[in-house]
């Protein structure tokens, strides 16, 4: 029975294409687009799904690790309420098999997808910069409403469902609780952190 007790190991994460086992600072994810799920993958079997083509008509797409902001895109008001997202996070990406921008946002169930007719995000988001550069299924735009301002950053897929469940973890009460609000703010700073300045096209190349 002692071994019943005892704690059990970490469960080690392997890569969803080879198999081999991937250490923490080697992890990589994939996107499974017919399942829309997030899968690991090692270093090497990334890179082959990474290169211009690869995934085209395939299972599987690389999560590139591109952060970007454009201080030029600035979200007021009245284009927040359009959205009508009821918390103050959003992220939208481009599903490929739907062609069409899809919302979800945190809540206690963990993501969320907004019912808003897509057309309206289009009209709030089609136009920027970062809308142009989104690569299919594998980046979002994930936006923060925050002290009367809107903050819009291109940002790796997986790091959205990162927030998402850390926010499910955390969230108490009514608005989440300091605890949540705390990791929020926490995860920004990061974000922007790594967020590249966006200021020609050509300055804004996948790593």
């Amino acid at each position: 029975m002692r071994r019943f007790a005892a704690p059990r190991a970490p469960r080690r994460e392997v890569c969803e294409l080879c198999g081999v086992v991937v250490a923490e600072e080697h992890h990589r994810h994939l996107v499974e687009t017919e399942r829309r799920a997030l899968v690991c993958a090692c270093v090497p079997c990334a890179l082959l799904l990474d290169r211009p083509g690869a995934a085209v008509g395939g299972r599987f797409r690389a999560v590139p690790d591109r952060y970007l902001t454009d201080p030029d895109h600035r979200l007021d008001d009245g284009a927040w309420e359009l959205l009508q997202i009821p918390v103050s996070v959003a992220f939208f990406f481009r599903n490929a098999a739907l062609d069409r921008l899809v919302a979800l946002y945190p809540s206690p169930a963990g993501a969320t997808e907004s019912e808003l007719d897509p057309a309206t995000w289009q009209t709030v988001l089609g136009a920027s910069r970062l809308s142009a550069l989104l690569e299919p299924d594998v980046e979002a735009l994930l936006l923060r409403r925050s002290e009367g301002r809107t903050g819009c950053h291109l940002v790796p897929i997986d790091i959205c469902y990162e927030l998402v469940g850390r926010m499910r973890l955390l969230w108490q009460g009514f608005d989440g609780g300091a605890e949540a609000r705390a990791a929020l703010h926490t995860f920004f700073e990061q974000v922007e952190r790594r967020a590249k300045v966006l200021t020609t096209t050509a300055e804004a190349g996948r790593p």
